[in-house]
């Protein structure tokens, strides 16, 4: 059975239905109507005369044929934009888009500083910046790249680190004015926490070999970084806060970091994007840069690892 130029657009979609998990996504991310992207699925099936997605109106899934199909539209489509990424690599200057998803916190403080000068550099590149402390799924939303807090987990990704941040623990004058300074780890727990949603409620602390282990409680908490470092601040607890966030407000005097010589935990900072996007030059440039954004950043702060 030979195939078409219209089929091939068709198997195009059909691997776009499957990976956006509907029509009405798929139709989206190709530009196309809902009504467009049936057809081209319905003609599919006709032409193979096989069911390729058993669908009702909440529901699809792939059947067998569906599944295996599936996997040679998806190889064309990658090839088809690893085709695209070839010629824009031979280009003098890179240009196109890139579509990022970044934590909010990390995204007004590191990112968006960062994007500023990079902006200047490649100008012909343009970004799409969307702030979220959700976990979205880069490849169903057409995501280019992603910055994560935590390693990957989707082995259908590709990571690389870009930096180590440290961490310290802080609180406000006012507050320690009122509930004394701890200065030993077993104080800490008789302290109000400001507490982070999205890490681990356990802070452990190191010193010379020694491990010890607090459970962070408060009456406030929160899942968005931003917030946690203002509701401290405002002397409502104490918390556990990147020193690139806490640094400019301990220097201001606005907050105190405390028990400095105990190890908290880092936090690693990666990168996180499709498969397919490892050859592109736009995003290997950006990549790069926001690594050696980071060792300027982090070295003047003292915080390189």
């Amino acid at each position: 059975m030979k195939v078409s130029f219209e089929q091939l657009k068709s198997m195009v979609v059909f691997a776009q239905i499957v990976e956006q998990g509907s029509l009405t996504a798929a139709a989206k991310q190709l530009g196309l109507t809902r009504a467009v992207a049936s057809y081209h699925l319905k003609k599919l099936e006709t032409q193979l005369e096989v069911t390729l997605l058993n669908r009702s109106t909440r529901t699809m899934a792939l059947t067998e044929a569906g599944m295996a199909y599936y996997e040679r539209c998806r190889v064309i489509t990658e090839q088809a934009n690893a085709a695209n990424q070839q010629i824009e690599n031979i280009k003098s200057e890179p240009q196109g888009l890139l579509k990022i998803s970044c934590p909010v916190n990390v995204g007004m403080q590191l990112i968006v500083p960062a994007i500023n000068t990079f902006k200047r550099q490649y100008p012909k590149i343009d970004i799409d910046l969307q702030l979220t402390d959700d976990v979205v799924d880069i490849i169903k939303h057409g995501f280019d790249f992603a910055i994560r807090g935590v390693a990957l987990r989707d082995s259908n990704l590709q990571a690389t680190k870009l930096t180590t941040m440290s961490t310290c623990i802080c609180g406000a004058p006012d507050y320690f004015a009122h509930f004394g300074k701890p200065t030993t780890p077993d104080e800490l727990a008789k302290h109000q926490w400001v507490v982070y949603q999205l890490g681990s409620k356990t802070l452990t602390l190191q010193k010379e070999g020694k491990k010890v282990d607090i459970t962070m409680q408060g009456s406030l908490s929160t899942n968005n970084a931003a917030a946690r470092t203002a509701f401290v601040e405002a002397g409502h607890g104490i918390g556990r806060i990147p020193l690139y966030d806490a640094w400019p407000k301990v220097q201001a005097g606005l907050l105190q970091i405390i028990l400095d010589d105990y190890k908290s935990k880092d936090i690693e900072l990666y990168g996180v994007f499709p498969p397919g996007a490892a050859g592109s030059k736009k995003l290997r440039l950006f990549i790069d840069y926001l690594k050696a954004y980071f060792v300027k950043q982090h070295t003047a702060l003292g915080m390189l690892k």
